[in-house]
This record gives structure tokens, sequence and C-alpha cells, in this order.
């Protein structure tokens, strides 16, 4: 089969070299179209189900939302593991499933027990549903809108209005998760001591919202041959139309509005994550979440064009900055990568044309690069390997270029020969076959030492398997080329009569070679003892060598995570967020900072108030301090930060790797111990005296357990018998206590956005346990029952997350 490719090969010469070209110029175009990115993407293969819990604890939201998905979501085909978090508010359940799985498969095969999962749920306890179709590589750009003089709520129904539809529009953009400023909703405050001097309860201004706000459709009439459509709408539209809500009229005609008993205003919702930045205070970022399998660097660009588009149609003086830029480390990561391969191409180049003793002979083979590497990127837009440092970053152009130098340099040497009636094409087709087995088994040779590393699984495949498979793509295009484009340029480039006779440097090389030839065929035992004597010694230095899964990138950037006790607030976030930053940014290294406190809207990283991820954008590093490293900027800023902002907790990490690690592993670090039990109180301890022990270890850093420390809970616990008594139902005692931190009764459309109208017990009665119990529970006769009648108030402690 060999035999026959070069004798086809040099019969249609100009064949061959118009084909090469014709997958040069595919191999151009396959290379621009490569997905680029930092490192290979080694999410598994996972999907999210996410459930709002509104305002239950988080032994709540483990009961009654979590478990139910869990035991719903149990024997779906290739799921490997399954864990969960509660907390506050929020239950995500995770389902990762077996390597090679189609993510849309198993989307699909979530999303069919949903709709089981939701009717597992109690009313009114949250909707489960599917996380958004990205991964740990899929957070590509973060902006921030700010100025106009508009304050963080107004920013925020700006962002949400206006500029998160017109995003999401744009190709391979995902979701738009919105985290900073406060979510609006018009707060209905009903004053409990004008309620109980009126008679009236919590549950009558729920019912009297519900039956104010709502729309109907009376089908169509038939006017002058036309259809009319009939509808009637009475949706509320603003504060004051909440406000004329008829509560009660009595005998005499005269009518209790809502806003006589209620004071009624827009409001934030009860939030559970806060953004600041550059230490000037609260702000309103959005983060652009890619779609699986799209390339970051274009979707970067559609979306900073967007953004341009957008930043002229917004309200005067409100500006769009961007925070963190994928596309940055991209680019830099790209540099290097073909930096590298330049300066190995050409120090090859370089020494092919010194070495073979003819410049033509040296353009030959050095042709080999270029048209294996897009060869190579031909396959692997095919495959859909991304172009990264690891992919890249394996190809050895000494591997590339050895079969053509193997038969470049036989060709010259069989035509510098004693000239024997053949013709130059014989002579080369001669030369060609000669040598045409002993290049196909070393290109194979090479090969098969990168089969193993195809067999990996899991996270290693991922991270390694494209680097193997560039190297055989670029390995085969070079066997390929060697056998076909080779002998064909051969025959038209190389000189008649090329010199016989070595270069000085190849004979100053054999000079010193026979010698050690002769010496080492002499004294064969001798020989191989040295061998074995340098193979032995380098045993031990072998065994102290360090080792690591995957050298970690630098990827420019900082992220410092500042943990603050589980009891800790959000109102205090803020404030904690700007100290941080302030420090950070008296380091003229960094260019800028902004800190993330809890969770977004969309629970892609389900943090408490008291978990805050400060974001530490640094400036070039030819823009740093002289003499100084990574590691001495690191350690600077935990000094300062450790002395000047006591109760919290420091670790530094970087943006991508703590994503990766903590949506592979479901931890935020790179090597974690999981503790299983019942018992959470007995977990929380023995996590401590981990801790001790991890501490103890050379080489440990930044080593801390989860705290799991309990929280002072409020248990408001209806009594049956008193319940009985007066003829309530528990559903109106937990409307009240949902009340206390807001319950939703109804909503108020703008545009996309549907604001919530909140029942919500006024500040001043909430942080009193005696006026709690006053609260108006339900009406018997002329009698309103108050919730101490009903219910017991007990003090406990709950834990702060509850994990599988």
């Amino acid at each position: 089969m060999l035999k026959s490719l070069i004798d086809f090969s040099l019969e249609n010469r100009f064949l061959v070299i118009a084909i090469a070209l014709l997958v040069a110029l595919a191999g151009v175009n396959s290379a621009l179209r490569l997905p680029i990115d930092a490192v290979p993407d080694m999410t598994n293969v996972q999907v999210a189900v996410i459930t709002n819990a509104g305002s239950l604890p988080p032994v709540a939201v483990e009961q009654y939302v979590t478990s139910p998905v869990e035991s719903k979501m149990g024997g779906l085909p290739r799921v490997e593991e399954l864990r969960s978090i509660s907390k506050f508010g929020i239950s995500v359940v995770t389902l990762v499933f077996e390597e090679g799985t189609d993510i849309y498969f198993a989307r699909q095969v979530v999303t069919e027990r949903l709709a089981d999962a939701a009717k597992a749920i109690p009313n009114n306890y949250g909707t489960p549903e599917i996380g958004p179709l990205t991964t740990a590589l899929g957070e590509i750009l973060q902006f921030e809108i700010r100025g106009g003089g508009m304050n963080p709520m107004a920013l925020r129904s700006l962002l949400e209005r206006d500029l998160a539809p017109r995003l999401r529009e744009v190709r391979g953009v995902t979701e738009i998760n919105v985290h900073g400023g406060h979510f609006k909703t018009y707060e209905v405050r009903p004053d409990p001591d004008l309620l109980l001097s009126n008679q009236l309860t919590l549950d009558d201004i729920f019912q009297r919202l519900e039956e104010n706000n709502g729309s109907a459709g009376g089908g169509y009439i038939i006017h002058n041959q036309e259809q009319r459509f009939i509808r009637g709408e009475a949706l509320l539209q603003d504060v004051d139309e909440i406000g004329e809500i008829v509560i009660r009229r009595s005998e005499t005609g005269s009518v209790l509005l809502l806003r006589d008993i209620a004071a009624i205003s827009t409001e934030p919702m009860t939030r559970q994550g806060s953004v600041t930045r550059d230490g000037r205070g609260e702000a309103v970022t959005g983060m652009v979440m890619m779609r699986i399998g799209e390339n970051s660097r274009i979707v970067v660009q559609r979306v900073k064009e967007r953004l341009a588009e957008l930043q002229e149609t917004l309200p005067p003086g409100v500006q769009i900055g961007i925070i963190y830029d994928r596309s940055a480390l991209i680019a830099r990561t790209l540099d290097t990568v073909v930096r590298n391969l330049m300066e190995g191409g050409i120090l090859v180049v370089a020494v092919l044309l010194v070495m073979l003793g003819s410049f033509r002979a040296g353009v030959i083979v050095a042709l080999a690069i270029p048209l294996s590497m897009l060869f190579a990127a031909n396959l692997m837009f095919a495959v859909s390997i991304s172009a990264s440092l690891m992919s890249l970053g394996a190809i050895d152009f000494g591997l590339i270029v050895d079969s053509s130098v193997i038969m470049v340099e036989n060709c010259m040497h069989r035509l510098a020969g004693k000239p024997d009636g053949r013709t130059r094409l014989q002579v080369i087709r001669d030369a060609s076959l000669e040598v045409r087995r002993p290049t196909m088994f070393g290109e194979l040779i090479i090969a098969v030492v990168f089969v193993p590393v195809l067999m990996l699984e899991g996270t290693e495949g991922k991270l390694f398997r494209p680097m193997a498979l560039t190297v055989l793509f670029a390995l085969f295009g070079s066997l390929v080329l060697s056998m076909t484009l080779m002998p064909a340029l051969a025959s038209l480039m190389l000189p008649k009569a090329p010199s016989h006779q070595d270069i000085g440097i190849v004979r100053l090389l054999k000079w010193l070679y026979r010698p050690l030839l002769k010496l080492s065929l002499v004294r064969p035992l001798l020989t191989v003892l040295l061998a074995l004597t340098v193979f032995l010694s380098g045993i031990p230095v072998a065994l102290q060598l360090g080792a690591e899964f995957m050298p970690r990138l630098n990827e420019g950037d900082l992220l410092v995570e500042a943990l603050r006790l589980p009891s800790a607030t959000i109102e205090d976030a803020p404030e904690t967020g700007r100290r941080i930053e302030a420090i950070l940014l008296e380091f003229p290294e960094v260019r800028t900072v902004f800190s993330k406190t809890g969770r977004p809207e969309i629970a892609n990283d389900v943090m408490g108030v008291h978990q805050t991820d400060v974001w530490v954008i640094l400036k070039p590093h030819h823009e740093w301090r002289a003499g100084i490293t990574r590691d001495d900027l690191i350690d600077e800023m935990e000094q300062r930060l450790v002395g000047s902002v006591p109760g919290v907790a420091f670790g530094f990490t970087q943006p991508i790797e703590m994503r990766v690690d903590e949506l592979v592993a479901g931890v935020k670090s790179d090597v974690a111990v999981l503790l299983y039990g019942n018992d959470l109180k007995t977990l929380a301890e023995k996590g401590k005296q981990i801790e001790s022990v991890l501490k103890g270890i050379p080489g440990a850093a930044d080593v801390k357990a989860d705290l799991q420390s309990s929280l002072q809970t409020l248990t408001i616990v209806p009594r049956r018998d008193a319940l009985a008594r007066y003829g309530i139902d528990a559903r109106q005692v937990l409307d009240v206590v949902a009340a206390i931190g807001g319950r939703e009764s109804g909503f108020i459309i703008d545009g996309p956005i549907r604001y919530p109208v909140m029942v919500r017990i006024p500040q001043q009665w909430r942080e009193q346990t005696e006026r709690l119990k006053r609260l108006p529970v339900a009406r018997t006769g002329s009698q309103v029952v108050p919730l101490g009648e009903v219910a017991d108030f007990v003090f406990e402690e709950t834990p702060p997350a509850v994990e599988h």
C-alpha cells in the first residue's frame, strides 16, 4: 500500500501539491473556527435542579424540597453521582452523569422528572427548575451598570428589563445572571394595631389583594361580521392603585381602604447576595454565561458588540463597564502558545537548514510543520477539540518533521550517488521506498506512547485526551505528507546533483562520536554497567520529585475567599467588602476589585451571606513593582487583610480554578476531606479535629473546615388543641409566619418583568417576640385571635446548611 501511495504521488506530483494546498486552506478555515480557551473544559456531565424556596430555613428546605427532589431523581439512567445542598431559601440538587453522556440527553431525562418533583413539594415552597446549559468555564464576562444618579434598585430594574433580554439574544449566550442591587417589590406593611382595632386579620389583606389583581377573558362577539375579543383587566399598576383596594365597607357606606391600615411603597426584596466594587459601595453586575460547546472568544466579542449598542440606548449618565473578561486570559494564553510554537518552529527550521546542508531541502522539510498543523486543525475541528494551552502546548515539531527529514535526506543521499542509468524520478522513487517502513514504524512507535492517554476517563481524560489527540493528528498528518508531498516536492525542488560531502558541523560530530562508538563496542559490559549506574542513581532523585495533576495556569487575576461566621448578616457584608477592597486597592499591582457576597438569582454558586468572593483584577505583570512575584503579592495581601479585617478567614485561589474545583467535586479546593453522618453537631466537631490534623501536614495551605456552627432560630409551632378550639387551620398560622419575612400576594407587570406584591410585617414588630405574638391570625365571631394564642414560640439551634 505504501509503495502504491509513493508511486501515485510521484506520477501525479502537481495533483498531490494541489491537494495539499486545498487541505492547508481548509485547515486555515478550521483553525479560525476552532473554539479557543485557556484550558480544556474539565467539567463533568452534570445537570443542576434549582428550587427557590422563598424564606424557608435550611432544615425545612432539606425536608420539604431537597429530599423530594432527590427521591424523584433517583433511578435515572447513567447517573453516577447525586449531591445536594440546602441553604436558606434555596435547594440545589446536582446530578453527575457518566462520562460521554450527551448533555441534551441528560437534561431531557431530568426534565421528564421535574413535574413529579414539583408535585412532591408542598404548595408555595417553590418549583424546581433545571439549571442553565453551561459549565464551569461558561462564565465568560462580567459587567457593571452604574451612574445616572440611579439607586441600586433602579439600576437593577434597568438591567433586568432592558439589557438582559437583549443580551440573551446573542448567539452562544445561554443566560444573564444578575447579582447585586435590590430587586424591586411593592411592599404592603399593615399596622397590626390598626388591624386589631378594626377586627381584621392578615388573611383579609391576602384575600383582598388577590381578589383585586387579575384579568379575565370573555370570548368574543360578532359585530358587523367582524370578530371582537372581550377581556376584563383589573391588574394593579402602581402603589396608588394598591392603596385604593377596598378592605371593608360599613353599613353606613363608608369604606376602609388598604392605605388606611397599611404603609405601601416600593421596597427591596429580602436578598441573599450583594456586590460592592472598589470600596465605593454597592454595585449592580451582570454575568454572561456561555452555552456548552460555543467558542468563548467569539461569544465574548459578540457580547461586547451588543453592549456597545445597548450603551447608546441607556439613560444619560448610565454607563456599562466590563469588570471581568475571559477573552483577556484567552489572549494571553493564545499569545503564549503562538509565541512558543513560533520559537520552536523557527529553531527547528534553522537546525534543518544547517544540518541538511541544502537550503532547498531545508525548506521542503520545514513545510511539513505548518502543513501538519493545518491537517491537525481540520481533525480538531471535526471532533470538537478546543485550541488551548494543553492541546497545542504539547506539539513537538521535532517529532513532526522526523519522517520528512528521513525521506528527504535519503533522497538527497541517493541523488548525490553515481548515476546508474536511472532517471531522477526513479532515483527518488527508490529512495522513498527504501525508507518507507522505517519512517512509518518510527511514527507508529511515537503514536503508541499516547494510546494509554486516550484510555483515561473522567477529569483526567478531559484534561489530557485533547493533548494526545492533537499530537496524534499532527503525527498522522506528518506521516501522510512524508509519503506523498515530500517525494513530490523533492523531485521538483532538490538540486540535480547535491553534494555528497557532509557539512563541517556533521563532520565534527562524527569525529567526536567514532571513538565513543568504538569504545562501547570493545567494552560492552562496561557500557551496560555505566547505563545501569546512571539509571539506578536516578531512582532516588525521581522519588523526591513533586507531582501535580496539571500545571497551575496563571490566570492573571486572583480570587480571595473571605469567610465570616455563619451568623453574619447580609446587611454587614457591603461594609466588610468595602474595607477589604480599600486594602487591596492600595497595592499598585491591582487594577480593580469587586466583591460578591452570597448568591445571585441563578444559584450557579450556592454561597451563604457569610461567604464573599473578592475578585482582584491585576495589571499586566510589566507594570508591577520590580522583583515582586505572584506568591510575594499573595503573601503581602494575606498579611494586610488578616491584620486589618478581624473575624474573617481568607483563602487565595483563581476564578477559573475555583469554579472548576467546585463544579467537578462540589468543593472550592484542590483537596477535600468529606465526612458523612446523620448528626450535624458531631460532623462539625469531627470536622474541626480533621482541620487541626491537616494543618500540620507540610505544604498544606488555606486549610479550613466548613463552618457548621448552629444558628439561633425562632420556631413558631401551631398548637393543635388551640387550633381546634378556635376552628383555625394551620395554614392561616403559617401564612402569618410567612408575612413576617414577606408573603407574596400577587404581582405587577412592567414589561417583561413581574414585580411581586409582598405583605410584610413592619420592622419594629419583627424585632420583638412579644409583638409577634399579638399578630392577628383569624377572626372567630367578633373576636380576633392573636398568634400567641394558637402557637408556641421556641428558640433552637439549627445548621446554616445541609449537604448530601
